[in-house]
């Protein structure tokens, strides 16, 4: 199991948001049921298994191309652990505890 930390960031946009081409590629995650996900303000989480998570990272990618953008900057972020499961929200609560 991983998490896997994803930012899209669709550059030469017409407009200073780039709301809807982030909406885009919420659209592509929602498609996935098999999937957690949690969106923040600069990015968004998902977890599941690590070649499950990097198709969709793709498919998220691509998604402001088919808007018609030309240059996209995708960072990622992957934790993957091999000794226990642990979830978002373990990761979170072990913090917060």
């Amino acid at each position: 199991m991983a998490i896997i930390e994803v930012s899209v960031m669709p550059m030469g946009t017409d407009k200073p948001s780039i709301s809807s081409y982030i909406s885009h590629c919420y659209e592509v995650l929602k498609g996935e049921p098999d999937l957690k996900y949690q969106v923040t303000p600069m990015s968004t989480i998902i977890e599941g298994e690590l070649d499950r998570v990097l198709d969709t990272v793709k498919k998220m990618h691509q998604a402001p191309f088919n808007d018609g953008i030309m240059r996209v900057v995708t960072s990622i972020t992957i934790d993957e652990r091999r000794d226990k499961e642990e979830s978002m929200e373990d990761m979170v609560r072990a913090v917060l505890s």
